[in-house]
């Protein structure tokens, strides 16, 4: 598991409007950061022309080495820590442009 990759997770349980089931998601956190079996993820969701309107969510194509289906979002409003043992297979990788997008928004979010 290292950062960049993207893998299928399972999010469930969640409580309220959290991002649910098994979906892809994007690790954004560094390699080398923690001794706890945590990883910093930003779920996946499918894309929707008027998502391009939210700073937050990145519009992601499906390429040969994502493993992508289809269009997708990586919405960094629902960055979370999960245990490693959510995750269930890796499916690809962002691209490295992918992954600065991926940051950018996250700042936002995040207010940095």
């Amino acid at each position: 598991m290292k950062r960049g990759e993207i893998w299928k997770i399972n999010l469930d349980p969640t409580i309220g409007a959290e991002i649910q089931k098994s979906r892809p998601a994007v690790i954004l956190s560094v390699n080398s950061v923690g001794v706890l079996p945590l990883r910093i993820i930003v779920p996946l969701t499918g894309w929707k022309n008027h998502y391009s309107n939210a700073a937050w969510l990145v519009h992601l194509e499906p390429e040969n080495g994502n493993g992508l289906r289809k269009k997708s979002a990586a919405d960094t409003l629902q960055i979370r820590s999960i245990s490693e043992s959510r995750f269930l297979s890796c499916i690809g990788e962002v691209s490295g442009n992918d992954l600065i997008r991926i940051e950018k928004a996250a700042r936002i979010v995040l207010g940095l």
